[in-house]
């Protein structure tokens, strides 16, 4: 199955590179570009991409607020914001808005397209380490939605363990061997996770921890 992909940036020579490189991978193909946010979210509300590509920095509607009007559409694609700094503000406000992984816009064209398929395939391309890096650093000042216990209630409670664990970091195989259980089990636990919290991914589900409680930051030192 190719996957479909919608590369906006406001850069005419990088949406032209990265739609080079896509474009010569037999599973991926660009189905359109975006020269601005606007852009962006009327074409994936019409081209209907498995994947976009969302620059962060674009005149007008900026590459947050469009991935936060993409992913609140029915059935939405899997946003991969491209920035050019490591910058954590505009990555934690990118997490915030939906988005299911970063890249740099320096990425190796082997490391562009096997990051595409990696969202394309559910799967969250950020580091735990990066995560809790962010979320530590940022979800105390940032606006949380109410606690909603009614959530949680939906969960088992080795559901929750392992939500719980997820927050923290933890790999599925680690998370295995935390609990003892084989990792397939565990696979099996996010999935409903995912399902019962109607989280996009891995990533959205270890910002919903957060607003829940499960987790709290850790103190700045």
């Amino acid at each position: 199955m190719t996957v479909r992909v919608l590369v906006a940036d406001d850069q005419a020579l990088v949406r032209a590179g990265f739609s080079m490189i896509i474009d010569a991978r037999e599973d991926l193909a660009v189905v359109g570009e975006a020269g601005d946010g606007e852009q962006a979210v009327e074409l994936a509300a019409r081209l209907r991409p498995d994947v976009v590509l969302m620059d962060v920095r674009m005149p007008g509607v900026d590459g947050i607020a469009a991935t936060r009007r993409i992913v609140a559409a029915a059935d939405p694609p899997k946003v991969i914001i491209l920035t050019t700094f490591d910058l954590d503000e505009p990555l934690y406000a990118a997490l915030r808005a939906g988005a299911s992984g970063f890249l740099l816009k320096d990425v190796r064209p082997p490391e562009l397209a096997d990051a595409i398929r990696v969202v394309a395939r559910g799967e969250a391309l950020l580091a735990p380490t990066v995560t809790r890096r962010l979320l530590d650093r940022f979800v105390a000042v940032q606006p949380s939605e109410p606690a909603a216990p009614e959530r949680l209630a939906a969960l088992t409670d080795r559901e929750v363990e392992v939500l719980t664990l997820i927050a923290k970091a933890a790999s599925n195989t680690e998370i295995a061997a935390y609990l003892v259980v084989a990792e397939a089990t565990v696979k099996t636990h996010v999935s409903a996770i995912l399902r019962k919290l109607g989280a996009r991914d891995r990533v959205q589900a270890v910002v919903m921890a957060y607003d829940l409680g499960l987790v709290r930051p850790r103190p700045s030192t």
